[in-house]
């Protein structure tokens, strides 16, 4: 995983009105935590940090904070965003310090690949029931996913966490008979396979004969 590198400024006036001062100016107010240090507000440029998440392929990515005015850095990463859900902009961000020598524990998604063979050819459908899962290692060496092939999977079957590939250096904090995905028939497909079993029983019912009327008089006779 490659850091990205964000020029940041000391945050010397908090409160409501400041922080909304800030956001007029472009500016995104931050909070420095953990790491055995006191923590550090913040100013980062609001356009400077989008294009760094834009260009990002992990939600998991190493930042180098650069301190201005002084030859101060320290690795992060980011652990909450507060994101305006009107406009959509960032408000607020809370970057926690990390050691690069010291193991994290973080979220990774999984990307299936593939197209279940349950799905193409026996009218299934695919559930894609854990999303993510939870891992421990080192920041530099966090995936920025975890791919699961899912193309033989069959209606009725199902992959669970012990089937993924994790790379060396990542610890899985996850049970393994966790399911990922699965494949199950459709409705639809229910349903037109009740109508053929109802269609077949009709045609293979065997022809019922009633008594008729002869038969009545013949019983009568002397």
């Amino acid at each position: 995983m490659s850091e990205m590198e964000l020029k940041v400024a000391r945050r010397e006036s908090r409160g409501k009105n400041e922080n909304r001062r800030l956001r007029q100016s472009g500016m995104i107010p931050a909070v420095v935590y953990g790491g055995d240090h006191d923590a550090l507000p913040i100013q980062v440029n609001r356009r400077s940090l989008q294009d760094l998440l834009r260009n990002s392929e992990s939600e998991n990515a190493v930042f180098l904070l650069k301190l201005e005015g002084t030859k101060q850095s320290r690795h992060t990463m980011i652990r909450d965003l507060a994101v305006d859900p009107v406009r959509h902009e960032i408000l607020h961000v809370d970057f926690q310090r990390v050691r690069m020598n010291e193991a994290v524990r973080v979220s990774v998604g999984i990307e299936l690949v593939g197209t279940p063979e349950g799905v193409k050819n026996e009218g299934g459908a695919l559930d894609f029931v854990t999303r993510e899962v939870e891992v421990e290692c080192l920041p530099g060496a966090i995936p920025n996913e975890i791919e699961l092939d899912v193309s033989a999977l069959h209606v009725g079957q199902h992959l669970e966490v012990s089937a993924l590939a994790i790379p060396d250096g990542v610890t899985l904090l996850e049970e393994l008979d966790r399911v990922i995905v699965s494949v199950g028939i459709t409705r639809a497909a229910v349903e037109e396979e009740a109508e053929e079993d109802l269609l077949e029983e009709t045609l293979t019912e065997p022809e019922v004969h009633g008594r008729g009327k002869d038969d009545d008089d013949e019983g009568d006779e002397d």
